[in-house]
């Protein structure tokens, strides 16, 4: 079984690298908040909009159960999927699980590049945006480590240097299993 989960806070490269990882792996990608939209006929920033977080948070833990059914994927977490516990075990225990880390500024800088943050992804406070990623991973930061058995830092690397780091302690391991 190949199960690689990438988390991370949003614009840390997880959808980019996913897909990129499962194509050199021959195994399928799934981003767990695409997933989410999908089954809700919403985007992330509606679902938070009309029906709250806590609404959002359940149909991602029922989405992120439903992945592991298959014996190989490569999984993209949204931010925020490590925050409840449940959700935080099932990852940890049923694959492994890369925490994809940058910088807050590139982390910013990455978000206002990508032409759907601002319409599908809700902001998380009131915060002026970089002051919102610093105090937002501050929070999360230990939630994070819970949950991963290796990190990998993306601020200067390009996705090929990410995936190489994820594959070379995936060849370390011996032998690579997922649960």
């Amino acid at each position: 079984m190949t199960r690689i989960i990438l988390i991370g806070y949003r614009g840390t490269g997880k959808s980019t690298v996913g897909r990129r990882l499962a194509e050199r792996l021959g195994v399928p990608t799934w981003d767990s908040d695409s997933e989410v939209e999908r089954r809700a006929g919403k985007t992330i920033a509606e679902i938070f909009a009309l029906d709250g977080e806590a609404t959002f948070r359940d149909l991602e833990v029922k989405a992120i159960a439903d992945f592991f059914r298959q014996d190989a994927f490569v999984l993209a977490t949204g931010g925020g999927a490590i925050l409840r516990e449940e959700t935080r075990q099932r990852l940890r225990q049923n694959g492994h699980v890369v925490l994809l880390t940058a910088e807050p500024k590139t982390i910013l800088q990455r978000i206002r590049g990508d032409k759907t943050s601002a319409t599908m992804r809700p902001n998380l406070t009131s915060l002026p945006p970089l002051e919102e990623v610093v105090a937002v991973l501050e929070k999360r930061w230990p939630l994070y480590v819970e949950a991963a058995h290796q990190t990998v830092e993306t601020d200067g690397k390009d996705v090929e240097q990410v995936i190489q780091e994820i594959l070379a302690f995936r060849k370390e391991m011996t032998p690579f299993r997922a649960c």
